[in-house]
């Protein structure tokens, strides 16, 4: 069974230019969650402990979205590289083409569907 065909030069450049908006939209929601995660501050006038308890619950929130959304800005950064070193669209466990769907839907995704459903396993 023949896998699927490289990316034409137009897939690439669709690809890259949603890399390249992907990485703007995180970079921005980071800046967003790094304001949401600063430890929550002791405050006199807050109603009471369920409000500063509230608070806190949204502050650790923010911490764990942030980790989320830097480990996937890095993926994004990962892929860009990939465009300029020529690697982009290759599977890196078998080093066949990514599927354009596939790249379309997640264009950081670092490996085809099948390796990706062995790695789940």
């Amino acid at each position: 069974m023949a896998g699927p065909e490289e990316l034409t030069a137009a897939q690439r450049t669709e690809l890259e230019s949603d890399l390249l908006l992907l990485k703007q939209e995180l970079a921005a929601q980071l800046q967003q969650l790094e304001q949401d995660s600063k430890p929550v501050e002791l405050d006199q006038q807050m109603v009471g402990r369920l409000s500063r308890m509230d608070a806190m619950q949204q502050q650790q929130m923010a911490v764990a979205s942030e980790t989320h959304v830097r480990a996937h800005l890095s993926r994004v950064s990962q892929a860009l590289a990939a465009f300029s070193a020529g690697d982009f669209g290759y599977c890196e466990q078998c080093d066949e083409a990514i599927a354009w769907l596939r790249l379309k839907a997640r264009p950081d995704s670092r490996t085809c569907v099948q390796c990706q459903q062995l790695k789940e396993m």
